[in-house]
C-alpha cells in the first residue's frame, strides 16, 4: 500500500473498507498498510474470511495487536455483511463513528458533520473541498 494515501483509498470494495477500519482501530496506519495486502491476498471477500481458521486469521493480524478482539470484530462484521443493507455502517459489528464517517465519505459521497478523525478531516480539506 502507498504510504501517502489513506487505507480507504486503496481497497477494492466495501467489505475490504470495513476490514481496514477495524484494523485501523488503536493501531498505527503504517502497521495496517503492511498487514492488509497479506490479509486480502488470503481473504479478498467476506465469504473467504468466514471459511478461514481463526488461528490463521490471528496469525496474519497479530502485528496489529489485540488479535482476539480484532478476530471477533472481523468475523462478526463479515457474518453480518452478507445481509447488510448498505445504509448505516454502525449496524455492522465493530464499526463505530469513524468507520461510519469513512464509509459515508468514500462510498456514499457524503461529507458527515462533526468528523472527529484528523486523517478524515485532512482528506475532506485536501481532496473534497480544495
Amino acid at each position: 500500500m502507498i504510504d501517502e494515501r489513506m487505507v480507504q483509498q486503496q481497497v477494492d470494495n466495501v467489505w475490504q473498507h470495513m476490514v481496514g477500519v477495524i484494523c485501523l482501530n488503536c493501531t498505527n496506519r503504517k502497521q495496517v498498510k503492511r498487514v492488509l495486502p497479506k490479509f486480502f491476498a488470503k481473504w479478498p471477500t467476506h465469504d473467504k474470511l468466514l471459511q478461514a481458521l481463526p488461528q490463521e486469521i490471528e496469525q496474519v493480524i497479530e502485528p496489529l495487536g489485540m488479535k482476539h478482539v480484532r478476530l471477533k470484530r472481523l468475523c462478526r462484521m463479515s457474518e453480518q455483511f452478507e445481509n447488510w443493507d448498505g445504509e448505516d455502517a454502525t449496524e455492522l459489528y465493530g464499526i463505530g463513528k469513524y468507520g461510519s464517517d469513512s464509509y459515508r465519505l468514500f462510498y456514499k459521497n457524503e461529507i458527515p458533520e462533526d468528523v472527529g478523525d484528523h486523517e478524515l478531516n485532512r482528506y475532506i480539506q485536501e481532496e473534497l473541498t480544495a
